[in-house]
């Protein structure tokens, strides 16, 4: 009988997506200052967030916020609409 570390994730990405969702250890720079942003997406969209993340090894968080930095720079970091 093997017991899963602590931060394990399933081997397998499906249990991984149907798994309860926990809190993630938080990079120092999202503890610096953060808001919660809440969105409804499909649970088809929600898999396939969760598979890519799971992919990349990465949490979904990080990976949303990586994204939305990209998409939304600040003045500073790029261009400023």
């Amino acid at each position: 009988m093997s017991r899963r570390g602590f931060v394990a994730r399933p081997n397998n990405p499906e249990h991984w997506i149907k798994a309860a969702d926990t809190p993630p250890a938080r990079s120092e720079a999202a503890n610096a200052y953060t808001a919660r942003l809440t969105i409804d997406i499909t649970p088809q969209l929600r898999g396939r967030i969760k598979v890519a993340a799971f992919q990349r090894g990465v949490t979904v968080a990080d990976m949303l916020r990586d994204l939305l930095a990209r998409e939304f720079p600040s003045a500073t970091e790029g261009d400023a609409p």
